[in-house]
């Protein structure tokens, strides 16, 4: 971990004597490594549907969308959307502002390679403050299933749903992106998030 904030410190450098010294390029390389220590935590799950079903808060799974639903997934349908927003938390401990232009996002599913993918959206967080980082997420249950095994990925599928009976494992690799020097710059290091949900 700390070779890797060496890493990113280095870059950072170099676009700095590229873009020329500056007040604003200090504070956006503060602001960045702030965002690499933040604490990151699970809030919530939102916005879901399958294959047009709205799943989302306030909405009712009634028992004729279960049946529609389960018949799908255990059915052969070439193609089943699932679109969702996983909620996080994003805490800063430190002293002054963290700061995100974007990020790169890996999310594993009870050891699936569930999807990845990529957001653009910016935080300014205050020293002490928590701000929600919402990662919104579209993917084909269908294709996953040609490359895992169908159980597991129902089992993924109930519990996002809220009829499964084992809880999941999520692991979220996030990759924040900074805006240092007018220039946009990958970390290299890579801030894990893990939680559990669903089951009975």
């Amino acid at each position: 971990m700390k070779q890797k904030l060496l890493q990113l410190a280095l870059i950072v450098m170099t676009t700095i004597t590229i873009s020329g010294c500056g007040t604003s390029v200090g504070n956006s390389l503060m602001g960045a490594y702030n965002m690499t220590q933040c604490e990151y935590s699970y809030n919530s799950i939102s916005n879901l549907s399958v294959s047009g079903v709205n799943l989302g808060s306030g909405s009712s799974l009634s028992a004729a969308n279960v049946l529609k639903l389960t018949s799908l997934l255990t059915g052969n349908a070439s193609s089943i959307p699932m679109n969702f927003t996983v909620n996080l938390n994003v805490k800063n401990p430190n002293q002054t502002a963290a700061l995100l232009s974007g990020l790169q996002y890996n999310i594993k599913i009870d050891g699936i390679n569930f999807t990845n993918g990529a957001l653009n959206q910016s935080l300014n967080i205050p020293s002490g403050g928590t701000q929600n980082l919402p990662l919104t997420i579209g993917m084909d249950v269908a294709s996953l299933m040609k490359s895992n095994t169908q159980s597991s990925v129902l089992n993924i599928v109930k519990n996002f749903i809220g009829i499964g009976s084992e809880k999941s494992n999520v692991t979220l690799e996030l990759k924040p992106s900074f805006n240092i020097g007018g220039q946009s710059i990958m970390s290299p290091v890579a801030v894990p998030v893990s939680f559990s949900f669903g089951g009975k």
